[in-house]
């Protein structure tokens, strides 16, 4: 059981992934936000049957899943569709991540949330006891978007936009890992905060 949580979030093509992922390879279990906004409307799902309450059956594909276009475009440009699907979404992400991590074994576990600061930081999870921020340049985000997706500038800039400013990441962090660099100089930070982590997660046991 593990009763220290950390968050690792950041900004579209901060390198989240690659953070988590090398957080896992050295035995720390990763709760997803991602998967677990998939599973509060899979077919079958109460989150499914409440958005399907709210919004018709227009936003089913003929499966009965959720047409995640469809859904998108019902909700794009309309802020209180937008505010009355995340209300039924975001509780069940909570209560998923929060739940698999406290059950992971080991010392500590971690929550990616790439949208923590728009979410209501430390407020929407006050279950948290850290949370590190993976963090880059506008300019390299414009770059690796336009690498990655093959947008061109406006596109990035806009899929930027749409996020938490830097600041306001910044502001919810503990720790920060500057991912500005190639990503072998990864593995020395995220190794470096493991054995922080671990040191907290004994030290908040020994204290409780």
């Amino acid at each position: 059981m593990s009763d220290y949580i950390v968050a690792v979030t950041g900004g579209i093509a901060s390198g989240k992934s690659e953070v988590t992922r090398r957080f896992e390879a050295l035995g720390v279990t990763v709760a997803d936000a991602d998967i677990a906004a998939r599973d509060a409307v899979a077919p079958g799902s109460s989150g499914l049957a409440e958005v399907v309450a709210s919004f018709g059956e227009g936003i089913l594909a003929p499966d009965g899943s959720l047409d995640r276009a469809a859904m998108r475009q019902h909700v794009f440009g309309d802020e209180a569709a937008r505010r009355r699907l995340e209300a039924i979404i975001h509780p069940r992400v909570r209560a998923q991540l929060r739940a698999t991590c406290e059950a992971a074994p080991g010392a500590y576990a971690i929550a990616a949330i790439p949208l923590l600061a728009e979410g209501g930081g430390r407020e929407a999870y006050a279950w948290l006891d850290r949370i590190l921020v993976v963090d880059v340049p506008a300019e390299v985000q414009q770059a690796r978007l336009m690498a990655r997706d093959g947008s061109d500038a406006a596109l990035a800039q806009r899929m930027i936009a749409a996020q938490a400013t830097r600041e306001q990441r910044l502001a919810v962090a503990d720790d920060v890992i500057v991912n500005d660099g190639p990503l072998a100089a990864l593995q020395a930070h995220v190794e470096a905060l493991d054995r922080l982590y671990r040191r907290l997660a004994v030290e908040a046991r020994v204290g409780a």
